[in-house]
């Protein structure tokens, strides 16, 4: 049997180049459309609050977030009460340019599924969540096995 990786992997690859053509004009590559998504959806949350919704390590948020503030898409402060906290905001260029990244993730899933049948839309969703849910409870275990074995628990 082939991993699953192998194919889960070549999708994301290709999403990616679909992305990185279609928001290329905007100023976005084709990593940064979870950024301005959970940004909107979210306004103020904090740089480790997004690390841990979107599961990408705290150093590539940071760059990440610096590009898109030096770009004008979102602006970042310190928490009044604990200045160590940095909170995210979007600007009016993220806001207006949400719904576009919005409509372009529907349009890839359309994309992918368009020759199944509701049926196997289904069965691929309920696996994939499967899939997922498995692979956030093996990550959150290994964080805290590394947590306990550096006195943080």
């Amino acid at each position: 049997m082939e991993p699953l990786m192998k194919y889960i992997g070549r999708t994301w690859r290709c999403a990616v180049l679909y992305r990185n053509d279609k928001l290329e004009q905007e100023g976005l590559n084709g990593y940064q459309h979870t950024y301005i998504l959970k940004i909107c959806q979210n306004p103020g949350i904090s740089q480790e609050q997004l690390a841990q919704m979107i599961f990408i390590n705290k150093s590539n948020v940071t760059r990440q977030l610096a590009l898109l503030e030096q770009n004008g898409f979102i602006t970042r402060s310190s928490c009044e009460k604990d200045k160590r906290v940095m909170r995210v905001f979007p600007t009016q260029k993220a806001l207006d340019i949400y719904p576009k990244v919005h409509d372009l993730l529907l349009e890839w899933n359309a994309c992918l599924i368009e020759d199944f049948t509701r049926e196997e839309c289904h069965q691929l969703y309920s696996m994939m969540e499967r899939v997922m849910n498995k692979a956030v409870l093996q990550v959150e275990k290994e964080v805290k096995k590394e947590e306990k074995s550096c006195g943080k628990s």
